[in-house]
């Protein structure tokens, strides 16, 4: 210890006062000392401040013996982090599991080792400081993530275009505080709308550093948002060369209200799916072109598909089809189909929300937590032209 360095306070709790003077006498030299020869006692000194450092707590003391008042302490919020350290003379494994059990971190048996108590006072007080260090670490790490969760939230589309005849409704559920799913709009005018759903490979700050370039990687390509596969290839263009070990998934369709149609191409993307009034069943549509940010060269070719008053298109992230049940199935793309031809009649709106009622209940895990992958939705309603 540096002469700069404050001594950590000790509290030493033991009905004896034989015991307490030779434990005193042991630490003195390294620690500040407070005594105390009852469990009320030793509560009443833990309440004080400053507050001990760490306790060695005899375990055989009248009224209220160790056990008692070391469950105290673990069930009090400001002083459950107090190590504490059983001193007996009780060997029998019985008793120490009691004490673990109790929130004890080690024992120091009697009679006293002088050697023995200086090491284990010195272990524990080191893996306290430890332990706060990390608990302080981690509290700046969960400040950042909660910065970066809404500088994220920021760059989606703080609300849906309103295009004429058309209902359009998204919905955003990451896995953790951010994620690498991304939606977006392009904008042309009241009858003409441009939309991306794009998924980045793994989890996590990396994946949403990549999906936040997506936003203006996007913008760049609002001169050719009729094409959906010039605005894929030059999102391509855009991410190859910016990363190494993740790609990107993505959807992009524009819909043309004049035309009453929807053009179409995608990037490893799971299909659109299109319900169709004329036929009142639903159907996907693959046309899907490489990932993006691996080739710069590729090319992505476009569907076009008519669509008429009634019909729905829905965009989505993978972590629909491979939302999981509890015995290990997923969800999948028939499901999802026959979902969209049982809830065809709801608005757009509606059928998102419950499409993740049907998931939560499918996994069984709630709609904001527990899930295994970010999930994104986007349904679109064909009211009229």
């Amino acid at each position: 210890m540096t002469q700069t360095e404050e001594k950590k306070l000790v509290l030493i709790v033991d009905d004896a006062p034989a015991n307490l003077q030779i434990v005193h006498s042991i630490l003195k030299d390294d620690f500040k000392i407070r005594v105390a020869t009852s469990g009320a006692k030793a509560l009443d000194l833990v309440r004080a401040k400053p507050q001990p450092d760490l306790i060695l707590l005899d375990v055989t003391m009248p009224e209220m013996d160790g056990y008692e008042v070391c469950g105290i302490l673990k069930a009090t919020p400001d002083a459950r982090d107090i190590p504490v350290i059983f001193l007996t003379g009780k060997t029998e494994a019985d008793d120490e599991t009691k004490g673990f059990e109790a929130g004890a971190v080690d024992y120091i048996h009697k009679p006293f080792s002088p050697a023995v108590v200086k090491a284990r006072v010195h272990t524990h007080l080191v893996l306290r400081e430890a332990r706060e260090q990390l608990a302080h670490q981690l509290s700046l790490i969960n400040n950042e993530l909660e910065m970066a969760r809404e500088i994220q939230l920021s760059i989606l589309p703080q609300e849906i275009p309103k295009i004429r005849g058309l209902g359009i409704a998204a919905r955003y559920i990451p896995m953790s505080s951010v994620a690498g799913d991304f939606y977006d709009f392009i904008v042309v005018d009241d009858k003409h709308v441009g939309i991306l759903v794009a998924d980045v490979s793994g989890h996590g700050l990396p994946a949403a550093l990549i999906a936040s370039m997506l936003k203006v990687a996007l913008a760049a390509q609002s001169q050719h948002a009729f094409d959906p596969g010039l605005v894929l290839a030059g999102l391509n263009q855009s991410l190859c060369g910016k990363f190494k070990h993740h790609f990107v998934t993505a959807i992009y369709v524009f819909i043309d209200m004049e035309k009453k149609s929807i053009r179409y191409a995608g990037a490893g993307h799971p299909p659109l799916l299109l319900w169709h009034s004329s036929t009142g069943s639903a159907s996907g549509v693959l046309k899907n072109g490489l990932l993006l940010g691996l080739f710069p060269e590729e090319t992505y070719s476009v569907a076009e598909v008519p669509v008429e008053p009634g019909d729905k298109a829905v965009l989505y992230t993978d972590g629909i089809l491979e939302a999981r049940s509890p015995s290990d199935q997923e969800f999948g793309m028939d499901l999802l189909k026959g979902f969209l031809e049982s809830n065809h009649n709801l608005t757009a709106g509606e059928f998102a929300d419950s499409l993740l009622d049907e998931l939560s209940g499918w996994s069984e895990h709630s709609k904001e937590h527990g899930r295994e992958d970010d999930i994104t939705v986007v349904a679109i309603d064909f009211q009229s032209f």
